[in-house]
């Protein structure tokens, strides 16, 4: 029997029982489009905390001011001063492999106008080299320069959204926004790129879009803070290439704990760990799923065995025919291993087609990025084909050892 003629044959009795052949196929069906959907939401998952964590900059570490309670601030304030420019210069001199340290404050807005709207924005006092360090995009404009911070000059770079929010659909440049009692001209905008939430893993990201800079040295000029606050809001350290982070987190950890006589009113985020305890967590959530999936999968397998072992039952006498003129042991193991097989990747197909539409369901309903690779499909769809073989080996040699003369004589 050619590969042809067994197909072909295969063909024929899953036609002549659809419904059977229908309900065999269930396991594998299910087991390939879980498989599909569980990698499409894992690599979307990877791909969207890849985008988030780039935003705090892979070379980057964070000293960030510790949110303290007041009494807390209190005590600490009798020790330390709180995350401060001398920092930064400390930082710089003392730590191997920094390539620049650059400040952040946050500024308490309870007011965000313009002649034409009003936003809920955040405000904060950055330096120039901020949108290299964030990672930072213009739509229009330009960035604050070193001149602003020099002059302490009233000028601000806008979000898309906080853009939309002031100013519709109008121009933005040089239109004056007032920050509290403060009054600002827009001098550049951003694209509509950036973190798509506000924190990952309980760190804090911030949403671009949804931001408005100043330079840093107005912010801490012109807007009131509360005399226990911390001078600096955060620190971006900036290493130089192939510096380890987690080791330059450790030093600049000691030095900060040194300068602040022991007080913890700092902490240190290290977006590198961050990205992989991400990767761990999504490894984790790849095995769980996928042991899920292969459970389904073996049940298909163990469903593909059963039907064939009664198709041998059923066609016994059939078998006992095709040997009598001439078939030999193999050929009849062959085309009951090709009925196996057929089951089997009709089966996955069915499961690709569902996996795709459920990612895309998941996507659409939850929100959530989804990425179907041609990998994950090959992954599937070869796991089904070969459970269905592997179920299929045994039924197909039982069928080629069956006696002729006693298959003959069955009813």
């Amino acid at each position: 029997m050619s590969p042809a003629e067994a197909f072909g044959a295969a063909w024929d009795n899953l036609r002549a029982h659809t419904l059977r052949s229908a309900l065999t196929m269930l396991g594998m069906v299910f087991g390939v489009g879980a498989v599909i959907a569980m990698l499409a939401i894992g690599a979307g998952a990877e791909r969207q905390a890849m985008g988030m964590i780039e935003s705090l900059g892979l070379r980057n570490v964070l000293v960030r001011a510790a949110d303290l309670e007041e009494d807390e601030l209190a005590e600490v304030r009798e020790r330390s001063p709180g995350v401060a420019p001398r920092d930064i210069a400390a930082i710089e001199e003392a730590v191997p492999g920094v390539e620049l340290a650059a400040p952040r404050v946050e500024v308490d807005a309870y007011k965000v106008i313009s002649a034409d709207g009003k936003s809920d924005a955040k405000v904060y006092g950055v330096s120039a080299a901020h949108a290299g360090l964030a990672g930072l995009e213009l739509a229009e404009g330009r960035f604050l320069d070193p001149l602003d911070e020099r002059d302490h000059a009233q000028v601000a770079v806008v979000g898309e959204e906080a853009r939309r929010d002031l100013f519709g659909f109008a121009p933005a440049l040089g239109q004056d926004l007032k920050v509290n009692e403060v009054w600002f001209e827009v001098v550049g905008v951003l694209t509509g790129s950036g973190a798509a939430a506000d924190s990952f893993q309980g760190v804090a990201l911030g949403a671009p879009a949804r931001e408005i800079y100043v330079p840093v040295t107005t912010a801490m000029r012109k807007f009131d803070t509360s005399p226990l606050a911390s001078p600096l809001s955060e620190i971006v350290v900036r290493l130089d290439e192939g510096v380890p982070a987690r080791r330059a987190a450790d030093v600049v950890a000691d030095l900060l704990d040194r300068l602040h006589a022991g007080a913890e009113d700092f902490e240190i985020v290290v977006p590198e760990a961050l990205l992989a305890q991400s990767r761990r967590t999504q490894r984790l959530f790849n095995l769980v799923m996928g042991a899920i999936a292969g459970i389904s999968l073996l049940v298909g397998g163990i469903g593909i065995m059963n039907i064939m072992l009664a198709t041998v039952l059923e066609r016994t006498r059939e078998i006992g025919v095709r040997r009598a003129v001439g078939a030999r042991e193999r050929d009849i193991r062959f085309q009951f291993i090709v009925e196996a097989f057929a089951i089997s990747l009709l089966g996955g197909l069915a499961g690709v087609v569902m996996g795709v539409a459920l990612a895309r369901g998941v996507a659409a309903w939850a929100g959530w990025d989804t990425v179907v690779t041609l990998s994950s499909i090959a992954l599937a769809t070869g796991v089904a084909t070969a459970v269905g073989l592997a179920s299929g080996i045994y039924p197909a040699v039982r069928a080629a050892r069956l006696d002729p003369i006693e298959a003959l004589r069955h009813e």
